[in-house]
């Protein structure tokens, strides 16, 4: 399986980091060793001292496709979930002012804790899903899915016309603002409408 991630999709989150709005998705992958399951505690690695939460609705991909024309994308999508993409910030800052990867800022083990999935057809619609991520009780991060720059289905299609989509791969895409430091002793609870998807402990 792979995990593919939407980078700057939302405008307040470009802003708050000061980012260039894209023509077209930003794509990055996290290995599968990132995966963090069944509200495992998040270990602070030592590779970094910033970290920060970034919460995100996830897409799971439910059957084989490639070149999927957007009309057809959701099709693909089995479930939906919530997932956090923990970003060593200060690796990042410097793999980008030398102009390289973030590969190792995006994907250390345990970057990728992720909720249980809810079946596609539980959501009406898509264009209308809140979100938001509590860090010890209190919200951190908002997000509304009508506030995505590029929509699910222009996700699914742009991303399958380079790496084919198999049944089990799951797509982070992208965060809202309000991103911050997490630290040692931190709760997160991320929340997908009123329903706490989420929940696990810095450690």
């Amino acid at each position: 399986m792979k995990i593919i991630c939407i980078g700057r999709n939302y405008v307040e989150h470009i802003k708050e980091l000061n980012n260039e709005r894209p023509d077209e998705p930003v794509i990055f992958t996290k290995p599968d060793t990132a995966l963090l399951k069944n509200g495992e505690p998040f270990y602070y690695p030592e590779v970094s001292k910033d970290i920060h939460h970034e919460v995100e609705i996830l897409l799971r991909i439910g059957r084989e496709g490639k070149n999927i024309e957007e009309q057809f994308a959701l099709k693909y999508v089995d479930a939906i979930g919530l997932g956090i993409d923990f970003t060593a910030r200060d690796l990042q800052k410097k793999a980008k002012e030398k102009g390289l990867p973030w590969a190792l800022a995006k994907g250390f083990n345990g970057s990728a804790p992720i909720s249980e999935f809810r079946p596609i057809e539980e959501f009406s619609d898509l264009t209308d899903l809140h979100f938001h991520l509590e860090v010890n009780g209190d919200v951190k991060q908002r997000g509304h899915t009508q506030l995505m720059i590029f929509s699910f289905e222009y996700i699914i299609a742009y991303i399958s016309r380079y790496f084919t989509l198999k049944a089990g791969d799951i797509i982070f895409t992208g965060t809202p603002s309000g991103v911050g430091a997490v630290h040692v002793g931190d709760r997160l609870d991320a929340y997908l409408e009123e329903d706490k998807m989420l929940s696990f402990e810095i450690k």
